[in-house]
């Protein structure tokens, strides 16, 4: 792309690729993972360069649905077709200003136009956001909420393969006392030293969640998004004690300064289309750096495009202060890009080559949902 100050979009194709889950995931509040949809994006030039983006709403997790993305990416058209994507917040910006809101479908668009810029300057994401600060980041381990004694043999079997964090899913029966078992078995089936966080999805009340917290004080364990609010979440930190990562209530920078003023954002799930993609995720990972917050950099759900996306954002941040990231592509099949980075030792790089390093394969992606061009 040798004259890419000149470029221009040309064309946008948009794909439904169902994702499957290697086991169901079952979590607080009736909410399931099994088979989502990934909307897979490609934005091309004129100077015959593309670049890829996703996005992969979770049913009832938050206000984002697959569905909603080819209508926006329509709406959207005549601000980015003859556009230059060069540069990516000021296409973004010309976005936001034309469809407000929207930015699980806006965060496919950004993802792919830094995956262009990346493309167009020979150097992979990373670079652009400032340079690659660390090899590879600690990745965690989600374990489904299903029997205790299960959970506690998974966690076992994860921390063989080198897992040193693990995610623990509590809240699917309703049962506190049995979440209580899921928090002490793992913590007690893996020893002292690694991670373990129990994650319920907004799913509990603060009752439970207290009644929960209390009952594993005598652990080192680190609670999750306990309760729909930053609010409750403040409380239940304050009755037990226990550290908290925020996740669905963490959102854009507003909830952020919010969640540091009550004094519950010990750890933050930083996810790319709650945000709205690489650009506001760099903005709300500055924002943490600031506050001293520990990151988990991820997505909501999807495959090897999110997964790479945002290990360029995690790589290019100062190490200490990730908690963690997330293989997104290591929980489902198919693959987008059997050739993207695998986790090895409970860890994973970001991709090495231009841009976001990733190319899905044609014959995973099939037909388009929607194809839109000059």
């Amino acid at each position: 792309m040798s004259n890419y100050p000149d470029t221009q979009i040309t064309g946008l194709t948009l794909w439904k690729v169902p994702l499957t889950s290697h086991e169901t995931y079952y979590m607080a509040d009736g909410k399931t993972c099994a088979t989502v949809d990934s909307m897979v994006l490609r934005i091309d030039t004129d100077q015959g360069v593309s670049g890829w983006g996703e996005v992969c709403p979770i049913p009832h997790y938050l206000p984002a649905y697959a569905n909603g993305v080819a209508p926006a990416l329509a709406e959207l058209a005549p601000v980015l077709i003859g556009a230059n994507p060069i540069g990516v917040e000021a296409l973004m910006s010309a976005c936001r200003k034309h469809l407000l809101g929207h930015v699980y479908a806006q965060s496919a668009i950004d993802i792919a136009l830094w995956d262009l810029t990346g493309k167009a300057c020979g150097v992979p994401v990373f670079t652009l956001l400032g340079g690659r600060q660390v090899a590879d980041l600690p990745l965690y381990h989600s374990i489904t909420c299903i029997a205790p004694e299960e959970m506690a043999r998974i966690a076992k079997d994860a921390l063989a393969t080198g897992m040193r964090q693990i995610q623990v899913k509590l809240g699917a029966d309703d049962n506190w006392e049995a979440d209580v078992a899921r928090l002490r078995m793992v913590r007690e089936a893996i020893g002292p030293g690694p991670l373990v966080y129990g994650d319920w999805n907004c799913g509990a009340s603060r009752l439970d969640a207290t009644r929960v917290g209390r009952a594993v004080r005598d652990l080192d364990v680190m609670l999750e998004q306990p309760c729909a609010t930053l609010e409750e979440c403040a409380a239940v930190r304050s009755a037990t004690g226990l550290p908290m990562k925020l996740d669905e209530t963490a959102h854009d920078t507003v909830s952020l300064f919010k969640a540091y003023e009550l004094g519950c954002m010990d750890a933050v799930a930083l996810k790319l289309s709650k945000f709205g993609g690489i650009s506001e995720l760099r903005r709300a990972r500055d924002l943490c750096l600031h506050f001293g917050a520990k990151m988990c950099v991820e997505d909501t759900w999807g495959s090897d495009i999110a997964t790479a996306a945002a290990l360029h954002v995690a790589v290019s941040s100062p190490p200490a202060n990730v908690l963690n990231v997330c293989d997104l592509s290591n929980y489902v099949y198919p693959r987008l890009d059997p050739d993207a980075p695998v986790r090895s030792m409970g860890r994973i790089s970001a991709p090495a080559g231009p841009g976001l390093g990733v190319t899905p394969n044609p014959d995973v992606l099939g037909e388009p949902v929607l194809s839109l061009a000059a």
